[in-house]
């Protein structure tokens, strides 16, 4: 065997070699011990900060979602439910590749700030969450009638929180005061005490109301 194929031959093994190595370590090794500091040091994270409630997932804390009754108005849409508090309305499309699950694909109306359709949808929100919420339309705050630029905001404002509380009271038969005093505490501040805005998670509100109302 001539020196060239030899040659040939110890880079080819060499290669070969480094290949095995390098799978191990950066295939196996490397993602669970990421996998396993993950997990031990940031687990909640680390599972997309899910919530559970009566031993169930219900969501991620990260990800808004729809509270929604089977009926519909004349539009064709799904009405808000009554006994839930709302989250910001949303431009996103919905899931048609995968219909086996529900959900919403993130994306905004792209509606200049100048448009007569955007003018008039938000004219419409407010007439709408002012009527089902029982409340003059001049208290209506901003983000109860914008979408959001993912669709899928999982935040409202303690305001449009707070606008909400007697009405959902009501719906669940609860006292005013106590859900009003739920509201406060899930007003979450800002990030590192000036970043962001104070903000009220939809989903882990919704979840300890139904927990205060005793249903799972």
């Amino acid at each position: 065997m001539n020196n060239s194929a030899t040659n040939t031959i110890r880079l080819l093994a060499a290669g070969l070699r480094a290949l095995l190595v390098l799978t191990v370590v950066c295939g196996v090794v490397y993602p669970l011990v990421v996998t396993g500091i993950a997990q031990a040091a940031f687990h909640d994270k680390a599972n997309g900060s899910e919530l559970t409630s009566g031993g169930k997932s219900v969501g991620s804390a990260l990800l808004g979602q729809t509270y929604t009754l089977e009926q519909k108005d004349k539009d064709g849409n799904p009405l808000p439910d009554p006994e839930y508090f709302q989250p910001r309305p949303s431009a996103a499309g919905a899931n048609t590749e995968n219909t086996q699950y529900k959900l919403l694909v993130s994306g905004a109306s792209n509606l200049a700030a100048d448009s007569r359709v955007l003018l008039e949808s938000v004219e419409k929100r407010r007439a709408d969450v002012a009527a089902f919420n029982g409340v003059p339309a001049s208290s209506v705050p901003v983000d109860a009638l914008t979408a959001s630029a993912s669709g899928v905001d999982p935040d409202i404002s303690p305001a449009y929180a707070r606008l909400q509380a007697d009405r959902v009271a009501k719906a669940n038969g609860l006292p005013r005061d106590k859900v009003r005093a739920l509201v406060e505490d899930h007003v979450e501040g800002r990030q590192l005490g000036f970043m962001g805005e104070e903000h009220v998670n939809v989903l882990k509100l919704n979840v300890a109301l139904r927990e205060l109302a005793g249903r799972a």
